[in-house]
C-alpha cells in the first residue's frame, strides 16, 4: 500500500479547472518533484493535500484512509503531512527555538524535555544552534527556512511538502536551503516538492511529474525526464533552462 494516492483529483474555482483529474501514488522514500509553468497548478495540488484548499471530486488517500471529506481531523494530518511554503511563516514575535517548540508541545503534548532535545538536534545539525534565541527579523532568508524546515521535522511528519522553498532566494541562501533537503532524501524522508530549480530537482527526484494546464502531461524517472522527454511540451519547458 502507498503512503499516498492521488486519485482523479479535481479542483475548480468557479469555471476555473486547475487541476484536472490527478492520480499519482507516493511510496515511503519517494522524492516527487513536481515541474511546470507558473499558474499551472503545481502549488494548488500541494494545499489540497494539507488541507488548505478543498477538492470538487477524486480522493486523497493517507495510509489507507480517505482525508479530503468532511469528517476529517485536518490538525492531526497536519501533524504527519508536514508544508514548508516559500514565505516561511515564522511567528515574528517568537524566537527561533520558540517557533519550533510551539506546535510539539501545545498540538501533540509531548513532553518538554523530549521537544527541546529534538529541536537542538536538529538546529545543530543544519547549523543553527547559534539563533536558537534569536528572532526572525535577525535571520537571513536562507536560515529563516532552515528553521521552517526544522519546524516542520520537530513534528516528526511522515510526508513533507515544500512549495518553491527557495524561490525568493539568492544563490547561495538557495544552495543553503537545497543542500538541507538533500540530506533529508539521503535519510529517507517522504517528499513531494515543487520547485523552478531544475539541477535541484534533476539531483534529488526519484520521480518528475510535469504538469501542463492542471494536467499530468508526463511522468518519469530524471534521467529519462531531462535527458529524453517525450512530450513537445515537456521539451518546449526543458529547452527555456537549456536541458
Amino acid at each position: 500500500m502507498s503512503l499516498l494516492e492521488i486519485k482523479n483529483l479535481v479542483k475548480k474555482y468557479d469555471d476555473h479547472l486547475v487541476l484536472n483529474n490527478i492520480s499519482f501514488n507516493v511510496n515511503k522514500s519517494d522524492v516527487i518533484v513536481i515541474l511546470g509553468a507558473s499558474g499551472c497548478g503545481k502549488s494548488t495540488l500541494l494545499r489540497c493535500i494539507n488541507g488548505l484548499e478543498s477538492t470538487n471530486s477524486g480522493e486523497i488517500i493517507f495510509n489507507g484512509k480517505i482525508i479530503n471529506n468532511q469528517t476529517t481531523n485536518w490538525t492531526f494530518v497536519r501533524q504527519k503531512i508536514g508544508m514548508v511554503f516559500q514565505s516561511y511563516e515564522l511567528f515574528p514575535h517568537m524566537s527561533v527555538i520558540d517557533n519550533i517548540t510551539l506546535a510539539p508541545l501545545k498540538v501533540q503534548k509531548r513532553q518538554k524535555d523530549e521537544v527541546l532535545d529534538k529541536a537542538f538536534s536538529l538546529l545543530k545539525r543544519f547549523n543553527l544552534i547559534d539563533k536558537k534565541d534569536s528572532m526572525p527579523k535577525s535571520l537571513s532568508g536562507g536560515q529563516k527556512q532552515r528553521v521552517a524546515i526544522i519546524r516542520a521535522l520537530c513534528m516528526n511528519p511522515e510526508i513533507l511538502l515544500f512549495d518553491e522553498v527557495t524561490a525568493s532566494l539568492d544563490p547561495e541562501m538557495a544552495y543553503e536551503v537545497s543542500s538541507v533537503i538533500l540530506e533529508l532524501a539521503k535519510d529517507g524522508m517522504t517528499m513531494i516538492i515543487v520547485t523552478h530549480e531544475m539541477k535541484f530537482a534533476r539531483k534529488i527526484a526519484s520521480e518528475i511529474i510535469f504538469f501542463d494546464n492542471g494536467i499530468i502531461a508526463e511522468k518519469s524517472n530524471p534521467n529519462d525526464f531531462f535527458n529524453n522527454p517525450k512530450t513537445t511540451r515537456a521539451k518546449k519547458f526543458l529547452s527555456i533552462f537549456n536541458m
